[in-house]
């Protein structure tokens, strides 16, 4: 019966495992439904990028105070899993505070610091459920920021202060019992090992300090299973949630677009077409034959890169790029945000589909028009403010770039406005309705003015 903690534990840990390995090896197979694209090109400056925008959270630090909250979770939530390796262990073997002994003093410090990031990780999040819930913060407040989005941002925050609760919860009681070590050896259980004060989880021991020991041991152990069976379920709920972010921010990172912002690629296969037209020589034309283009632009999202599918499934919904958007800020329809939500929810469908063998993407349904509307895309400026904006360095504007080009090159069914702009770029090579050699007609008239006035 001595073993019976360490075999439940064990299991417990089995079955966690077990589902974040099926969960993650859906997305990792969601995300490979996208086109390919190579993204290993520049490893020191994508570590460089990586560094400075995922770990120094250097985006963050546009507003002050919200980034110093942030980085409380941020920082509460790496640090704190050091003393969740401890509480594993010690599920696993059987034992109680296996650090305290060979780390000696620097235990309690250590302790001590964890449970600061705790109580302001507490602090931060009741400030972030005020903020979103009770301000009239216009980015939180979106029409795509109702129901399970708007749910699923604030069990966050309360799962958080929960875990942080129990922590602060079985530290308190765990300091009263390292002094009834005479009462635990006559109940024939081992004394607890001496941490030294605690100073945030002493503000509860008076809630406790009557009791009795056999109690506090239940209380005290009761702590630390909800405080790891917590984070063994809110690691697996993660997956499902905006919060993916915690991890997939730094490969998101990695892989960003190092091109200068507002560049727009052309399409290689249109651009070797042309140049072929042309008798300009074509990288790649020794090849029996080119590649059959399936499709210009995007319709579906397995017409975007990985990349693209990626972006959406790092998305923090945090609403910094609908904020800084032209478009959405001059009452447009386009949310560069829910462009990314509706790409993240549309490839969930296709792979939970393939996954349960179904239809997957032939299921007669597309991101364009079933998704993400015609109007929103039309509204987009390509200013950039949104890819400028995001934290994680996502790329909502690439997206709508492809979807366009699937509207105007495999639809034709563009604006007549730009019709007409097409039109006059390819026969006057402007946007404007003028041949060549009359762009210059300005400059004449300006010489004209110049001789009258002498």
């Amino acid at each position: 019966m001595d073993y019976l903690p360490q075999i439940l534990f064990l299991l417990v840990l089995a079955v966690t495992a077990f589902i974040m390995y099926k969960r993650i090896s859906r997305i990792k197979s969601t995300i490979q439904l996208g086109r390919p694209l190579d993204r290993s090109d520049n490893p020191g400056e994508r570590f460089k990028v990586m560094t400075l925008v995922a770990f120094g959270q250097k985006k963050m630090f546009k507003r002050i105070v919200p980034a110093i909250l942030h980085l409380f979770l941020y920082v509460g939530f790496v640090l704190i899993n050091i003393e969740v390796l401890e509480i594993i262990l010690d599920g696993l073997l059987g034992t109680h505070r296996l650090f305290a002994e060979p780390v000696g003093y620097v235990y309690g410090l250590l302790i001590n610091f964890f449970e600061f990031l705790a109580f302001a990780v507490i602090v931060a999040c009741v400030i972030f459920l005020i903020r979103r819930n009770l301000l009239p913060i216009r980015r939180f407040k979106a029409r795509e920021l109702t129901s399970w989005p708007k749910l699923d941002a604030n069990l966050i925050l309360v799962i958080e202060i929960v875990l942080m609760l129990a922590i602060l919860t079985m530290n308190a009681t765990d300091q009263i019992l390292q002094t009834r070590a005479s009462d635990l050896a006559a109940a024939g259980m081992h004394a607890y090992p001496v941490t030294g004060a605690l100073f945030f989880s002493s503000w509860l021991v008076p809630l406790f300090d009557g009791m009795n020991t056999q109690s506090l041991v239940v209380i005290e152990r009761a702590a630390w299973w909800f405080h790891i069976v917590g984070i063994f379920a809110f690691a697996i709920y993660i997956t499902y949630s905006k919060h993916l972010h915690i991890f997939l921010a730094f490969p998101n990172t990695y892989y960003s677009n190092l091109n200068p912002k507002g560049e727009m690629r052309n399409m290689d296969e249109v651009t070797n077409e042309v140049k072929m037209m042309l008798g300009m020589p074509v990288e790649g034309a020794d090849q029996a034959s080119p590649a059959e283009i399936a499709r210009f632009g995007a319709k579906d999202i397995n017409d975007l890169t990985w990349k693209n599918i990626m972006d959406s499934y790092s998305c923090t919904e945090c609403g910094r790029c609908t904020a800084e958007c032209p478009a959405n800020l001059t009452g447009k329809k386009l949310s560069p945000r829910k462009i990314m939500m509706d790409t993240r929810d549309r490839a969930e469908e296709v792979g939970k589909s393939i996954a349960s063998g179904g239809k997957g993407l032939e299921d007669g349904k597309f991101l364009l028009d079933d998704y993400i509307q015609r109007e929103e895309l039309m509204a987009c400026t390509t200013c950039n403010a949104c890819v400028e904006a995001c934290p994680v360095n996502i790329d909502p504007l690439s997206i709508i770039l492809q979807m366009r080009r699937y509207i105007t090159m495999e639809e034709s069914k563009a604006p007549a406005s730009w019709n007409s702009m097409y039109s006059n770029i390819e026969t006057s090579m402007a946007p404007w309705k003028f041949p060549p050699t009359d762009r210059f007609k300005w400059a004449d008239d300006l010489k004209k003015e110049s001789s009258t006035e002498k």
